[in-house]
């Protein structure tokens, strides 16, 4: 399934996964200022979905917890097009050192420019080999000591900003800039521009 938008010039974008079941309060706050929601899967129950797309145009994935409702109706893998950005979203891609095989052939097919999953439940935000492999971390119950977690993207046509918060205290734990280079691939963008 792919998706296309207009050629304004930005679009904000709150980054999810991995909620199951929890309407942590900070995702209310946070969708206030954006254009859109993506969400990485494990949705689990379909209030939180049904509450956010009365709010915002969602796209999504199903995770490997979504069996039930809603939820269970979405595509496994979506593709997203926005400001010229090609957004690969899957669950369960595996890590940047060893990605799923599945992941693997459609990285390789598609060529996104942002790889935005879930699963781990671990914030991470990297570039690799010309991909930016995002994970917003959980916004659901709290795993293991990782941070409950979601992501704002800013897309414009020449660059790609990407935060990553906690939800409990607002602080940024990842943050970073991209650009698409000549070859069409992801590259640090100049702090200037």
């Amino acid at each position: 399934m792919s998706i296309d938008a207009r050629a304004d010039d930005h679009l904000t974008v709150l980054l999810l996964a991995d909620t199951h079941g929890l309407h942590h309060p900070a995702v209310d706050r946070l969708v206030v200022g954006v254009d859109e929601v993506w969400h990485a899967g494990d949705w689990v129950t379909a209030p939180l979905l049904e509450h956010l797309r009365a709010l915002r145009p969602v796209h999504a994935v199903r995770g490997n917890n979504d069996r039930n409702g809603s939820p269970a109706t979405l595509p496994d893998a979506l593709v997203i097009e926005r400001r010229g950005w090609r957004v690969l979203v899957r669950h369960i891609v595996g890590t940047p050192a060893r990605p799923e095989p599945a992941a693997s052939t459609e990285i390789a097919s598609l060529r996104p420019h942002l790889l935005l999953h879930g699963h781990s439940h671990r914030p991470l935000l990297q570039a690799v080999d010309g991909l930016l492999w995002c994970n917003p971390g959980s916004a659901g119950p709290r795993r293991f000591s990782l941070p409950r977690s979601a992501g704002l993207l800013v897309l414009s046509s020449r660059r790609c900003q990407v935060r990553l918060l906690d939800l409990d205290s607002g602080e940024t734990t990842h943050a970073g800039a991209w650009r698409r280079d000549a070859t069409d691939r992801v590259s640090p963008a100049p702090q200037n521009g």
